[in-house]
Formats: structure tokens, C-alpha cells, sequence
């Protein structure tokens, strides 16, 4: 089936309308961050009638909140996990492949302060390459002190020894999310954003289906699937629970959540298309300062958390953390009156089951999945870059347990994402602001929209707000500001400032509210009190 010429919209009525129909689905999937959606993806392609249902909006969790990188994993090559490093390589340079105006190369700068550091990560690094093979992106080079400097300009000069330059890829993570929801309906697959699984049905002491609640109406809708698969990420143990209670026996949590925090600030902390890594700081901890939209991205870190909040927040000490080792290895230390933006998100690290989940830098990304008795399948872990492998793992177990008829795999390996131009035809870098050529192919459809030439800010039009209503499933000013366009992680301040016209339209296009002051009241969360 190829992909429309045209968008398909997304108007909400004709969605319920279609899971209102006494259909059995093939494969029901909970959860709309980048495993289901990659899921759903699949299993359309491989011709399964599927449904999925979002809670929240799509990617509004983890998969709006990664460091934007598309990697194989360079410190997990540090902890001997040869086996995920060369997964995630080969995945990576597919990712790129399927999406090039949301994914592409990033070289990275590894600047050294001791004299062994050069030799010592730069050996590692050939490993990277060599594991990599035909899919790599670039050699790595051992680089000069001079060298080092013509890279990154504002590097920290004193001590400087020299550096080790790699590659490895960065994407729009909440745009690609969309591409692949776009790309699974597509292919015929029904998706419902704020939509919530609200209990597992039952025959025979198996799953069966599902019940869901629309979260604008409040109608419960209920839906029958030969198969149920729970992606809720962080979330997927409240899923697993319910599902133990039916079995009437406890369940061990399988997930140890870990919060990271990211910092935005301006270009002039790092005015290069290179990023900066440093593999070890103070704590042991990586920090990247990368080169995103026309920001810079600072972080990330790695704190244990007990809880799950959909809006979590960064500790003081983290953000504390991020600056001030920031600041040891650029020529000018960020401060929090600098800080653009910042953003956390919940990893869902798969909790061995005899640990605590206090360490959870030491804790594999390396995804689960499994089966119930009741045949509910459970899916988590791993990371945006093996987002496609996953998706095949999942179906694997469906079959497995012969939930359903087993189809051969590899149906998305060359597969392009909606909106998907050619990697010739891409012009423009991740690193430089967001724009019409965001949208790719799609692009002429944009600006085909009323209001093309009215800007409510760089990179965003009225077209691109009307189109967000339309075709990409948004319902609420942060939809289009978090996620259609990435404005609030870039610049919450300014996304504060556009939101009512935002939301003008909004109400225009869907006829119903579009929560300003629930964004407005969001936003501040984006900026430290103190700045």
C-alpha cells in the first residue's frame, strides 16, 4: 500500500466513529510513544488490522524528551554490550535512511584534557566504526589541540590536549513519532490520541480486548482484539498489575524509572555543527552539549525516581549539575538566566529482578518483552534508535505465543516515513531552526494552507498550526507547541508569548478548547523559578 499523495486528516469524530465499529482487531497496542507507535507501524505493513490507543497525546511521555540523539551507543560499548552497540548502529543508519529531513549524521567532538584520554577514547572509537561496518557515518579522527578548537570555537582552551572526533546521527524525536502514527494509518491502521486503555477484557482467563475511555467526551468505547500489547513505557507495570489482580497473583515490577533532564540554551555557548561530548564528569556521568534547531541542547543526567509524573521536574541538583559541568568545558559557564528551556523525561529502564533500581546508569537500555498467561504482551526498555528492531520483537512474541499468524519480518526496513523526501533531496541540518522544510515531501501541502506567510514565530506559521489540526492529530496548544512544532522545548518563553493566538486558530479549525492557560501554567515549569 503506498503512502497517500495527500495527507489523511485526522478529524477526531471520524476516528471515534471507526472504534465505535464492532471490529476484532488483530492487535490492539496501548501506548503512543515511539515502541507503539513503531508497533503499529509493522504490523500495518505486514497487513494486521490494528488499533492504538494513547492516553495522553502521542510521545507526550519519554519520546518527546531523549537527547535527540540517534546512537549506537558508545557507552554501552564502555560496559561490553557488543551485541546492542551493533543493533543500535544498524538501526541507526536505517532511522536516517526512512526519515532524512527528521534524522541525520552529527559528527561529535570529544575534546581531551589528559594526554592519554586522545588514545584511549579514540581506540574505542574505532571499535564504534568497525562495529558499525558499511553502516557507519564517518571515520573517526584523532584531532589536534588547534583542531579540537576549530570545531568547537568556544571549547575550554585551558589544559586542552586535543580531542577525538566520531559520528553518530540526532533527530526530531517528537516529530518522528508523528511521522510514524501518520505512517501507520497509512497503512490502514486506526489511531486515537487521548484515548485511554482503562481495563483489559477477558475470556477464558485470556485477554481479549480492551476498554477505553475518549478523554474529551468521556464515552467508553470497548474493543476486541486477538492480541493486546502493552507500550505504556514507564507506565507499563500499572498495565501488568491490573493483569496480575485478574490472574490473582502479585507481579514484580519490571521497570526502574530514571529521570533525565535536559537544558536548552543559545547558539553562542556553542556557535558549531559539531557536538560536544564528555564521556566522564564528575560524577561519571556523559554530558553532551549538542547543536538542535538552532539551540543548544545541554545534559543529560541519570537519577533514580520512585514515581511516575507525567510533568516531572528537574531536581535543583540536577540542574545545578548540568551548568555547572558545563561550564568546565566551555569557554563561558551557562547560568539559569541562560536557560531557554529545560525539559525531563522518564526512562524506562528494565529492572533486573533481584535489583533495587537505585543504580540506574548501570542498568542495560537493552528492551524486554514478554507474555503473561493471559497472553497480554508487555513490552519495554531500549531506546529510540532500536525503536524498528523492537517493533519486530514485539510481533515475534505475538506469534510466539500464537496470538497471531506469523508474517515475515523486514517489511520496514526500506520503508519511508510520510513525508519522507529522498536523502539527496534533504538541504537542510537538524542543527538549524525548524521550518517549512520540516515537513519534506509534505511540504507544498503546508504552505498550500491559509495563512503560509503569517509567522507567528521563527519556524512556525498559521499554516503550520491549521495543518497540526488537520492531519497531525493535535487538539491543544501544547500539542501544536511541544510537539508539532518544538517551540516549547526550545524557548518556553516564546511559546508562552505565541499561545493565545495558538490557540485562536486552534479553536477555529477543532471547535472546541484548546487549553491556553493549561499551557500557559506548563510553560513556566519549562523555565527555572529563579531565572
Amino acid at each position: 500500500m503506498k503512502q497517500p499523495t495527500q495527507p489523511l486528516t485526522t478529524t477526531r469524530a471520524q476516528l471515534l466513529e471507526r472504534l465505535a465499529q464492532p471490529e476484532t482487531y488483530d492487535l490492539a497496542i496501548v501506548g503512543g510513544g515511539a515502541t507503539g507507535l513503531g508497533v503499529a507501524v509493522d504490523a500495518a505493513a505486514r497487513g494486521f488490522k490494528v488499533v492504538l490507543l494513547e492516553s495522553m497525546d502521542f510521545a507526550k511521555g519519554t519520546s518527546s524528551r531523549a537527547t535527540k540523539l540517534v546512537h549506537g551507543g558508545v557507552r554501552y560499548l564502555a560496559q561490553g554490550n557488543i551485541s546492542l552497540v551493533r543493533e543500535a548502529l544498524h538501526e541507526r543508519t536505517t532511522l536516517l535512511h526512512n526519515a532524512p529531513h527528521l534524522a541525520q549524521p552529527l559528527a561529535f567532538v570529544m575534546p581531551s584534557y589528559k594526554l592519554l584520554d586522545t588514545p584511549f577514547y579514540g581506540i574505542g572509537l574505532k571499535m564504534y566504526d568497525a562495529l558499525a561496518g558499511k553502516a557507519g557515518l564517518g571515520s573517526t579522527e584523532f584531532l589536534s589541540s588547534a583542531k579540537t578548537i576549530q570545531y568547537l570555537p568556544t571549547v575550554q582552551q585551558k589544559g586542552l590536549k586535543g580531542g577525538v572526533k566520531y559520528w553518530d546521527g540526532q533527530f526530531d524525536d517528537a516529530r518522528l513519532a508523528l511521522a510514524l502514527a501518520r505512517t501507520a494509518a497509512a497503512k490502514g491502521a486506526l489511531l486515537v490520541n487521548y484515548c485511554a486503555a482503562e481495563t483489559l477484557i477477558y475470556e477464558d482467563k485470556q485477554v481479549a480486548g480492551l476498554v477505553c475511555r475518549d478523554a474529551e467526551s468521556g464515552q467508553s468505547y470497548t474493543v476486541r482484539a486477538k492480541c493486546v500489547v502493552n507500550a505504556t513505557g514507564p507506565w507499563v507495570d500499572l498495565l501488568r498489575q491490573q493483569d496480575a489482580e485478574a490472574q490473582g497473583k502479585p507481579v514484580k515490577p519490571m521497570v526502574a524509572p530514571s529521570q533525565g533532564v535536559h537544558v536548552v540554551v543559545d547558539r553562542e555557548f556553542l556557535p558549531s555543527d559539531h557536538a560536544l561530548l564528555v564521556p566522564k564528569t564528575a560524577d561519571g556521568r556523559v554530558l553532551f552539549a549538542v547543536p538542535w534547531l538552532g539551540k543548544v541542547i545541554l545534559g543529560t543526567t541519570d537519577t533514580p525516581r520512585h514515581d511516575l509524573a507525567r510533568e516531572p521536574l528537574p531536581f535543583p541538583e540536577e540542574l545545578n549539575f548540568i551548568l555547572s559541568e558545563a561550564g568546565k568545558y566551555l569557554s563561558r559557564q551557562p547560568t539559569l538566566a541562560d536557560v531557554r528551556s529545560m525539559w525531563v523525561g522518564l526512562r524506562p529502564l528494565v529492572k533486573p529482578q533481584d535489583d533495587d533500581g537505585e543504580n540506574t546508569k548501570k542498568i542495560s537500555r537493552e528492551h524486554t518483552v514478554m507474555a503473561s498467561k493471559t497472553g497480554l504482551v508487555t513490552v519495554t526498555g531500549g531506546k529510540w534508535t532500536t525503536y524498528r528492531a523492537m517493533s519486530e520483537d514485539v510481533l515475534a512474541e505475538c506469534f510466539e505465543i500464537g496470538r497471531l499468524p506469523m508474517r515475515p519480518a523486514g517489511v520496514t526496513v526500506n520503508m519511508p516515513l510520510v513525508g519522507a523526501p529522498s536523502e539527496a533531496e534533504v538541504t537542510h541540518r537538524m542543527n538549524q531552526p525548524q521550518g517549512l522544510h520540516s515537513y519534506g515531501t509534505e511540504a507544498a501541502e503546508v504552505a498550500a494552507l491559509p495563512g503560509a506567510q503569517n509567522w507567528l514565530a521563527d519556524g512556525l506559521s498559521e499554516a503550520m498550526v491549521r495543518f497540526a489540526a488537520r492531519y497531525e492529530y493535535a487538539r491543544t496548544v501544547e500539542d501544536v507547541l511541544a510537539r508539532r512544532s518544538r517551540l516549547l522545548f526550545l524557548d518556553a518563553r516564546k511559546a508562552a508569548e505565541i499561545a493565545p493566538r495558538v490557540a485562536v486558530i486552534l479553536v477555529e479549525e477543532l471547535q472546541r478548547d484548546a487549553q491556553l492557560n493549561d499551557f500557559i501554567a506548563l510553560a513556566k515549569q519549562y523555565l527555572p523559578t529563579q531565572s
